[in-house]
């Protein structure tokens, strides 16, 4: 059970705060990287100043003694429908792009070379673009399909995965839409989901059968790759303290004996004043909104009880296995 590393502001004795965080209440960190276009697309083993500052990172993490999962990101974090970072000069990006793909699996190689993983995602939240780009979905799971090989020959022992949005794949009726996850079979070694609930049912408490549709469905591993929700109301959308335990509770009872591996995306809130300086685009910032608030710790780091109800959870799992 984990964390993504973010830190309360970008600076370094607020990221070196953090890690403290992580290393006393969780065992690993999620490693999510958008990549590195220019640097990668002709070569894997090309200098790159972000690699380095990702093997930087590395390091910090496994000094606290934290295990390291790593996604290979090509989208927008804030934005799930649209590219990020991509050289204008490349037009408007696809999945089929020769450049992009050659970026993605020297990418995905050089992680792997490196660092010796035992999780690798490649994308993050894909059935949320491939919703939104019937066309290119085709693309983006042949390229999967490529990179999970590509991996495999270097590394057979790597567990490869990517993560889809539970919540989206939800149904009006209540049923799942199970065929973006199938799309990805038989080269998913786990299905990893991300879910923020309070985004979706408002104040209405998470179902008892919420998520245990996904532990019927599949007999492969299951884990949680990101996730959580507010503690307190961000504009119309809902947020309190006993929304965010009822989140972990949900997801404990319904999946935990199951879980390879479980993230919550923030261990401690985001300072707003900071992180509204570094985005410009208007609608990113809008949406980074809704996550200020979500750390199981406050910006200073001061508990919330949510992160009690993670820690007696975080023990009662590692007794069952």
């Amino acid at each position: 059970m984990g964390f993504f590393p973010v830190p309360a502001r970008g600076e370094g004795r607020s990221m070196l705060a953090t890690l403290r965080g992580l290393s006393r209440h969780g065992d690993v960190v999620l490693l999510q990287r958008n990549i590195p276009w220019e640097d990668f697309y002709k070569s894997e083993s090309a200098p790159s100043r972000a690699f380095s500052d990702l093997a930087n990172l590395v390091r910090l993490s496994r000094e606290k003694g934290l295990r390291t999962i790593f996604v290979v990101d090509a989208l927008n974090g804030l934005d799930r429908r649209a590219f990020y970072g991509v050289p204008a000069a490349w037009g408007r990006p696809s999945f089929a792009d020769a450049r992009v793909r050659r970026a993605f699996k020297n990418f995905a190689l050089r992680i792997v070379r490196e660092f010796h993983p035992r999780y690798l995602g490649l994308g993050s939240e894909v059935n949320t673009y491939m919703a939104a780009h019937p066309g290119d979905a085709a693309n983006l799971v042949s390229l999967y399909r490529q990179t999970y090989a590509a991996v495999k020959n270097a590394a057979p022992e790597t567990q490869i995965f990517s993560t889809f949005q539970w919540d989206e794949l939800r149904l009006a009726d209540g049923g799942i839409n199970w065929q973006p996850i199938r799309a990805f079979e038989p080269q998913l070694d786990l299905w990893v989901i991300s879910s923020y609930p309070c985004l979706w049912l408002g104040s209405r408490r998470v179902p008892a059968d919420y998520y245990s549709p996904l532990a019927d469905e599949t007999e492969k591993p299951l884990a949680v790759g990101e996730g959580g929700c507010s503690s307190r109301k961000v504009g119309r959308w809902p947020g309190s303290d006993r929304a965010q335990v009822d989140y972990l509770s949900a997801i404990a009872e319904q999946l935990g004996n199951r879980l390879e591996f479980w993230i919550y995306l923030l261990y401690n809130d985001l300072d707003p004043t900071w992180y509204n300086k570094i985005v410009s685009n208007e609608r990113d910032r809008d949406t980074l909104e809704l996550f200020y608030y979500m750390g199981l710790a406050d910006a200073a780091g001061k508990p919330k009880p949510a992160l009690d109800a993670w820690d007696t959870i975080r023990q009662r799992l590692q007794r069952g296995r």
